[in-house]
């Protein structure tokens, strides 16, 4: 029995996937967001080591409160970091019948051996995903997140031909992601995905701002305000967003 690196549990989320989620927080992450609100779980062993059986216990206390359409949501951090130990948690949450759902920026995937037939398995047992994309520019998305896009385009383009239902969601980050040439380039990307079930559009805030202060990292995107009601309103007619 394996153990993964866990940074928080909440046990009644509503805005991370459908109906009344559990949600579990994995520590580490490779991304360097600039608008991040949980840079504490860029390290990985910050968390506390937890198995599978003991996460499914404490999921299962709730599940009366799930509906039909509720279960367990992974996220982070990045929970396909650890995909090992996802992949036994979610083996044991379909066993007792819970609907599972993945929250990740993507950026792990890779279509190399072993990965990739870790991921093959991953998604037998894997109901939704809820897929981040950042930016759909190539350069401005090195600029947000210090890493590429590319990989991550290409797992979306995967969901959507093994037919894995998806939400996407996008944060709106002004002076980086919200021009219409960008958000048009990313809702032609999406309008070539067949299983996309929902677009989510994240405006961008500084609730995490004090987190970085504690760790001592710089803020880049200081004096970037929120983007205003009609920027917000305007991404989300372009995308399609609810």
């Amino acid at each position: 029995m394996s153990q993964g690196y866990i940074h928080s549990i909440e046990s009644f989320g509503s805005a991370d996937g459908p109906g009344v989620r559990f949600i579990v927080f994995f520590s580490g992450c490779a991304m360097r967001c600039q608008f991040c609100h949980n840079p504490d779980t860029w390290d990985m062993k910050t968390g506390t080591l937890m198995d599978a059986d003991e996460l499914i216990t404490k999921a299962l206390r709730f599940k009366g409160y799930w509906g039909k359409d509720g279960g367990i949501t992974v996220s982070g951090g990045e929970p396909l970091m650890q995909i090992d130990f996802l992949i036994e948690l979610f083996k044991k949450a379909k066993e007792k019948g819970i609907n599972t759902c993945i929250d990740t920026s993507g950026n792990p995937y890779t279509t190399k051996a072993p990965w990739h037939d870790k991921f093959d398995e991953l998604m037998k047992v894997t109901d939704i995903v809820m897929l981040d994309i950042k930016h759909i520019d190539p350069d401005g998305h090195k600029t947000l997140t210090k890493q590429p896009n590319e990989n991550i385009l290409a797992m979306a383009k995967e969901l959507s031909d093994i037919g894995k239902p998806m939400w996407i969601r996008h944060v709106l980050v002004p002076e980086r992601n919200d021009t219409d040439e960008y958000l048009n380039k990313l809702a032609d990307f999406i309008k070539t995905l067949k299983t996309v079930e929902r677009v989510e559009v994240l405006p961008y805030h500084t609730l995490g701002v004090h987190k970085w202060q504690t760790l001592n990292i710089p803020y880049e995107l200081e004096g970037i305000s929120i983007p205003t009601k009609e920027r917000v309103a305007n991404a989300k007619a372009i995308l399609g967003a609810l």
